[in-house]
């Protein structure tokens, strides 16, 4: 592992050799700033590992903080090519976060006395969520009791495992966006619309964000007269702009709040392809002609969220599609050549869904270009679930790993015999967290939730610790 490099001192000037902690993480490799604040020696520690974004962060003998603009010298940061390039299999964020988490535990260890008059710290104070069903915490059977339409979600055996009741969730338990929320010591996001339906008061029902993500989402903007059914990312963020006066009132106010705050926009995508492929009998390939104004539909969105002062972003892309059995089920009648011999996944339409991955994330580059002090983090949802269909038993799961927990009585090419899970005659499986995917629908489990989102931790690294009262 190569050695790090000392930077100048805070503002430019030079700084005093580091103490030991300097030292060490000098020699884990990462840059090292040293400087002083109020009397208080800091360092400024960064780091990036081949593939992944640049990782940052700020901390003192006394507190572990991240600072909105950083200081000159670390602004190298964003030049990735002037980085250390580490090579340790441990991905250079990951070591820092676990740096900063011990630094953290002993200088906690020496402020335990002064623990109950301190201030709660946390990276973010809230999280702002859009997307589809993956990353839906209530929202869809909030809309469909207004419109009289029973949603299977809402009756057991749905949340089960965690909550031990129904949540609104797509879900034995908790979705991949519950697992940072937990991970920042924040509250489980909160469903937009059910709140409202509720009538609470927003300023505060929001205070640490809602999610706006509802169950049938899609990415383009279409004939709002199927909502609920389908929900554009358009109209997601009209409830978004809604809220925001509630929130803050001054320019200032939005900045500050928005700026200590994480964006997620999760798997947005999957239901226009889908949709298309249902409603018009289509080929993949004339699918394949749809993804780029799809992703244009993210990348402004995204660009729109920048706008209203958003400062910390996560993008997730597609799942593998082709591995769902709501998708095995719709084409069960395919010649063998088009399945995957060691998966059983159709070969054609995950390439579909790698084709939306590589635009996204190239779309992404082209913002973080025309954004440098915007953290634009993309989350990899593809990988770890083929991760897990390749290699069930790795992750615990049972070897029968593309059949759905819940709902269905067979296997996914069994199309007469499947039932939706929370209906009558439903049957569920001994133990969910056994199982990849949840339901017919196409939905994860709460165990193959908690890889994804541990795989998402370990590459996204947080930057900005924002204080919280």
């Amino acid at each position: 592992m190569p050695h790090g490099r000392q930077w100048g001192g805070v503002g430019g000037k030079r700084a005093e050799a580091p103490s030991p902690v300097g030292q060490q993480l000098l020699g884990l490799g990462f840059f090292v700033g040293v400087g002083s604040r109020d009397g208080k020696e800091y360092y400024a520690a960064a780091a990036t590992s081949p593939g992944r974004s640049c990782c940052r962060a700020y901390f003192s003998s006394e507190l572990v903080r991240s600072f909105p603009t950083l200081p000159s010298p670390v602004h190298a940061c964003a030049q990735q090519r002037e980085m250390p390039q580490i090579t340790s299999p441990v991905p250079a964020c990951a070591v820092l976060l676990l740096l900063l988490l011990v630094l953290g535990s002993a200088e906690a260890a020496t402020t335990a006395s002064r623990s109950s008059a301190a201030r709660h710290r946390r990276r973010y104070d809230s999280i702002f969520s859009f997307g589809d069903s993956f990353a839906d915490t209530g929202n869809n059977p909030a809309v469909f009791a207004w419109y009289g339409v029973s949603d299977p979600n809402t009756r057991p055996p749905y949340g089960s495992t965690f909550f031990g009741r129904p949540t609104g969730r797509n879900c034995d338990g908790r979705l991949v966006l519950d697992f940072p929320a937990e991970s920042l010591g924040l509250p489980l996001v909160p469903p937009f619309l059910a709140r409202k339906r509720n009538g609470d008061r927003e300023s505060s029902a929001f205070r640490h964000g809602p999610n706006f993500a509802p169950e049938h989402a899609v990415d383009a903007d279409g004939d709002d007269s199927v909502f609920p059914l389908n929900v554009s990312l358009s109209m997601q963020l009209q409830w978004f702009e809604s809220l925001k006066t509630s929130l803050c009132a001054t320019l200032k106010e939005c900045l500050e709040l928005f700026g200590c705050s994480l964006f997620f926009v999760v798997e947005i995508g999957i239901n226009d392809y889908d949709s298309f492929l249902l409603d018009t009998g289509g080929s993949v390939q004339q699918v394949k002609a749809l993804v780029p104004d799809v992703i244009s539909t993210i990348s402004m969105a995204i660009e729109r969220l920048i706008k209203h002062g958003a400062t910390s972003l996560v993008v997730s892309g597609t799942l593998s599609a082709g591995c769902i059995p709501p998708i095995l089920a719709l084409f069960a009648g395919a010649d063998t050549a088009s399945y995957d011999p060691r998966t059983g996944c159709l070969k054609e339409l995950n390439e579909l869904f790698v084709h939306h991955n590589t635009l996204l994330q190239e779309s992404l580059a082209k913002i973080r270009d025309n954004h440098p002090d915007v953290e634009l983090a993309y989350a990899d949802f593809f990988s770890p679930v083929m991760a897990m269909v390749e290699s069930p038993g790795k992750y615990g799961f049972d070897e029968d790993v593309l059949d759905a927990c819940c709902g269905g009585l067979g296997s996914y090419d069994d199309s007469s015999r499947v039932i939706a899970c929370g209906d009558p005659g439903a049957v569920t499986c001994e133990n969910p967290s056994a199982r990849l995917f949840w339901d017919g629908s196409g939905h994860l489990t709460e165990a193959a939730n908690q890889y994804i989102a541990d795989e998402w931790l370990s590459s996204i690294c947080p930057v900005r610790l924002c204080l919280f009262d």
